[in-house]
C-alpha cells in the first residue's frame, strides 16, 4: 500500500457538490492499493499514519504523532498512486489492485484507523472527488508498505 500524506491545517473532499469528509489540523492521506497487498500491509500502514511524528513538539521539533495530538485523519483512496510511471507519456495502471480488492484493502484500513481513534474522515471510494487541503509547512512524505519484501516494513522517500 502506498500513502502520500501531507500535514494539514484544513482538509476536505467532496463528491460532485456534498462535502463527504473534512478535518481541521492533522493528516490528509491519499491511498493506494497495489497488486499482492494483504492485511498485514493495511495494518502496517494504519500504525504509521497514527504514529508517524510529523508533528512539532514545544521545541518546533517534528516529534508528535497524530494519535499524540488528536487531530484528524483523513483517508482518501487513489489508485492513480500505484501508476508505473517509467516508460512513455501515458500512466500504466497494472500496478494497482483491482476495484474489489482495491475497495476491501481501504475499508480494512479506515476500520483499523477508526478503532484506534476518534477523528477519521473518508473520500468515497471510486467517486470522483475534490480534494481540497491547506499544507501546513508544506510537509509531504511518501510511504509504502511494500507487497513485495514479504514483510510490511515503510519505506519513506
Amino acid at each position: 500500500m502506498i500513502a502520500v500524506i501531507q500535514r494539514v491545517t484544513e482538509a476536505s473532499v467532496a463528491v460532485g457538490d456534498e462535502i463527504v469528509g473534512r478535518i481541521g489540523p492533522g493528516l490528509l492521506a491519499l491511498v493506494a492499493v497495489e497488486r499482492g497487498d494483504r492485511d498485514p500491509q493495511a495494518a502496517r500502514l494504519a500504525d504509521r499514519l497514527l504514529g508517524y511524528r510529523v508533528f512539532e513538539d514545544a521545541e518546533g521539533r517534528m516529534n508528535l504523532s497524530l494519535a499524540d495530538t488528536g487531530g484528524g485523519l483523513l483517508l482518501v483512496s487513489q489508485f492513480t498512486l500505484a501508476a508505473d510511471t517509467r516508460k512513455g507519456a501515458r500512466p500504466s495502471f497494472t500496478p494497482a489492485a483491482d476495484p474489489e480488492a482495491g475497495q476491501a484493502l481501504f475499508n480494512l484500513l479506515v476500520a483499523t484507523t477508526r478503532r484506534r481513534h476518534p477523528r477519521i474522515q473518508t473520500g468515497r471510494f471510486g467517486a470522483r472527488m475534490r480534494v481540497a487541503l491547506v499544507n501546513d509547512g508544506p510537509v509531504t512524505f511518501w510511504l509504502r508498505a511494500n507487497p513485495d519484501s514479504g514483510d510490511a516494513g515503510i519505506h519513506s522517500v
